[in-house]
């Protein structure tokens, strides 16, 4: 299955060391009575020292951990191996902005928590891909000036939302609600865009639509666990931003996939000469 992608060795590799180091780690919560390696693989942020070592807890951090190797794997194998096609600039400067905002996805494992400057790189380069979805996806994205309006408004505000928090300066709440409502509208737009559309398939499409919805399904999963007498931490919902990374790379990967070309009709049998 791996040479079935461009990258598919590559990948293969990478994702592998991470899960084995999630087995490690998940080895020395158990032994060792320390959680902060496994908590760092899975949640990308300083283990909590109100939670416990137990198994119940080790299997839900191994649980938020394998949604980054699936991503991992979905995003470095790259587009599918065979000659790609021949892309306008349109298409060319997407894959790359595409790329761009899947790796800054990444940043969650190199720093201690999400910083503000994180969150501002990540919803810049977003604002960009908002702005060369649109003549990629031509007749399909409807309602396309108000879908553009939709993104920069969300992508733009969070931004600057992060910077004026970072001033010390007063922002209102219902502003945030506002970017939020904004950035669902575009992510929906372009989905119901991409669906029409032969270049992408329907399961990145999928990822997409799971994307939005996980987040609010995971309070609910947080409820039940609460109920059952389990702890649950409020950062594992981190791991939905995974299938966010996952419709990003796909997205960027389709555009270059071969494209499939309509077998040529059969030549018609030659008509026996008349005498």
């Amino acid at each position: 299955m791996p040479r079935r992608y461009r990258l598919g060795i590559p990948a293969l590799l990478i994702t592998g060391v991470y899960v084995v180091a999630l087995a490690v780690a998940a080895v020395i919560a158990l032994t060792a009575g320390d959680l902060g390696a496994l908590w760092r693989l899975t949640l990308f942020t300083e283990v909590s020292d109100s939670v416990a070592v137990t198994w119940p807890n080790v299997l839900i951090l191994i649980l938020a951990g394998l949604p980054w190797a699936w991503a991992l794997w979905q995003s470095v194998r790259g587009p599918l191996a065979g000659p790609p096609p021949e892309l306008d600039r349109n298409e060319r400067r997407l894959r790359v902005a595409l790329y761009a905002a899947a790796a800054s996805s990444l940043l969650y494992a190199i720093a201690p928590a999400w910083p503000w400057w994180a969150a501002v790189i990540y919803a810049m380069v977003m604002w960009v891909v908002v702005l060369l979805f649109q003549p990629v996806l031509g007749r399909n994205l409807e309602f396309a000036e108000g879908a553009r309006a939709a993104g920069v408004l969300a992508y733009g505000g969070i931004a600057a939302i992060e910077v004026l928090d970072v001033l010390d300066w007063p922002v209102p709440g219902w502003l945030a609600v506002i970017c939020g409502v904004a950035g669902l509208i575009w992510t929906v737009l372009v989905l119901r865009a991409q669906r029409h559309d032969s270049r992408w398939h329907g399961a990145t499409v999928v990822y997409g639509i799971a994307a939005l919805v996980v987040p609010f399904v995971f309070p609910l999963v947080g409820l039940l666990f609460a109920l059952a007498g389990r702890h649950i931490s409020d950062d594992a919902a981190v791991a939905a931003d995974a299938l966010m990374m996952i419709w990003l790379a796909r997205s960027a990967h389709e555009l270059a996939d071969p494209r499939h070309q309509p077998a040529p009709p059969s030549p018609l049998p030659a008509q026996p000469s008349t005498p």
